[in-house]
């Protein structure tokens, strides 16, 4: 059935670098309606949501037109699934288990420990601008100067940022590439064995901010331009299998 998806975003987000990946890795077409915070909260207002991603898909077939939406970035993964069954979540009950577990882990652990790690020492607005501005609309560009200090605060509340949060959620990220490197040790290629799956999609995604692949949708930061404490974090990070295995599946599989 012909359809068309669109899929509102904030273009630094790891959790929408999931959903983005999934949709490339199936070759779905999408076309992408970046924002910056806090205007995506307009964007997907009507949707009953104020996060991203947002994934609208309009059916084209006649007489029926059909809309589905979908606002959150495992039900996106899950709906895709069911246009590519067996492409992002393997079948084998066998392997459910492990699925479930990794992916509750990896979304609300992985990625809420890398996007408060990662405000917690570049919450500026000179190394922020590319990253939000990257692909909006330009007049959300010209209010970036004016938005950024009203925005900040939120932030910092939001995400619960203080001096010590940094190194916290470090710990709570490390504790994740641990259990990631214990699933790997058996030698599989994947997480789920030998299959590419939506599980290494999470994990790959989610830790983007922490290992800052080359391959990674918005350009890398120079780590000589970040806080020390951020480029040490990185580089041990890298160095784990876990963090090797996240820096190989955006060389081998982020086409």
């Amino acid at each position: 059935m012909p359809t068309n998806f669109r899929l509102i975003t904030i273009p630094v987000s790891h959790y929408v670098e999931k959903v983005r990946w999934a949709l490339d890795y199936l070759k779905i077409p999408f076309q992408e309606s970046p924002q910056m915070p806090p205007f995506h909260r307009g964007a997907v207002k009507k949707y009953g949501v104020t996060t991203v991603p947002v994934l609208i898909a309009d059916s084209l077939a006649e007489p029926l037109r059909m809309r589905i939406v979908k606002t959150d970035s495992t039900d996106i993964l899950r709906y895709l699934d069911t246009l590519h069954p067996g492409k992002l979540y393997p079948p084998d009950p066998a392997l459910q288990e492990l699925s479930t577990e990794l992916e509750t882990l990896l979304n609300l652990t992985l990625g809420v420990s890398t996007r408060c790690w990662g405000y917690s020492y570049i919450l500026t607005r000179e190394l922020l601008y590319p990253h939000w501005t990257l692909g909006v609309p330009f007049w959300q560009k010209l209010l970036f100067p004016i938005i950024f200090p009203k925005v900040e605060p939120i932030i910092r509340e939001s995400f619960k940022i203080t001096t010590t949060s940094g190194a916290k959620s470090y710990q709570e990220i490390i504790g994740v590439f641990d259990r990631v490197t214990e699933v790997l040790s058996d030698g599989r290629k994947y997480l789920l064995g030998d299959r590419f799956s939506a599980i290494d999609i999470t994990f790959a995604a989610l830790a983007v901010p922490i290992l800052q692949p080359a391959e990674q949708y918005t350009a890398s930061t120079s780590l000589d331009l970040l806080p020390a404490q951020m480029q040490a974090d990185i580089r041990n990070c890298r160095s784990t299998p876990a963090g090797e295995f996240g820096l190989r599946l955006y060389r081998e599989n982020r086409r």
